[in-house]
This record gives C-alpha cells, structure tokens and sequence, in this order.
C-alpha cells in the first residue's frame, strides 16, 4: 500500500440539488462552463490535479498546501465576480475544504483519513468560503 503526504482541496456546490430541481438544464450548463472557463484552469496552473469528479463536486491533490489554498482563493474570488448578477436563490456558490495529510494511493485514487479530514471541513465552510485545517494554517502563515 503505497502511501504519501498530499494537500487535499474537497469542493462542493451549496444547493446543487434545489438548483437542479429548479433548472436542471441550466444549472448543468453552467456548472460545465464554470469548469471549462475556471476552475479547471486554475486547477491546472497550481499543479492540481482532480482525483474524483462527482456531479457538483470534486476531489483535488496537489503536492504543495500553498498552491492549494491559492487555487482555491483564485477560484472563490472569480466565483463571486461571475455570479454577482444571479439572484440569491440561483447563485451558484462553492464550499471549500483543504487538508495537509496522509492519504493512501488505490490506482487513480486517494483515500485515507487526510482525505476524510478534508471533506469535513467542505461540509462546515461557508458558501463560498474556505475552511482549512490548522496544518494548512501553520504551512501557508505569513507567506
């Protein structure tokens, strides 16, 4: 079992299941242009790269915990600029989870408690916020 320490970014859409009740069509098309145009890149100019892709939300390891919070600012800070002429109830906004932990390697795949720990962070981050372990705190601090 191979094994290694990663920075690890869990995303989630808020309210992806209203918004698809409301407009399925739409809120899909917007999603795949908010990753085409946005987050995808971003993704790819801080190194990421996406473990898992599950419908309004994505799993990405990086190997520095600077170009994962990076990204995530970078992301977060557009995410606001595109969707300021949305209605509140239509806005699409991200939660953000960032950990610095060991993950275990399975094929493409990463499991582990590092991972875990990050997808708890997702679930209480604010919509459109980022919330981040205190290794993640201690690692970025001042730079």
């Amino acid at each position: 079992m191979e094994r290694r320490l990663a920075a690890i970014l869990a995303s989630d859409m808020v309210g992806y299941s209203r918004l698809m009740e409301a407009d399925e069509e739409g809120t899909i098309a917007r999603q795949q242009a908010h990753r085409a145009d946005l987050i995808d890149p971003a993704i790819a100019r801080h190194r990421g790269r996406i473990v898992k892709s599950m419908g309004d939300g994505l799993l990405i390891e990086f190997n520095s915990v600077i170009d994962a919070v990076r990204c995530a600012v970078e992301v977060q800070e557009a995410m606001i600029s595109r969707e300021s002429q949305s209605a509140g109830d239509e806005r699409i906004a991200y939660r953000v989870g960032i950990n610095l932990g060991d993950i275990v390697i399975d094929g493409d795949d990463i499991l582990g408690d590092g991972v875990n720990i990050a997808a708890r962070l997702e679930a209480i981050a604010d919509p459109g916020g980022i919330c981040v372990s205190d290794v993640v705190y201690q690692s970025i601090k001042g730079k």
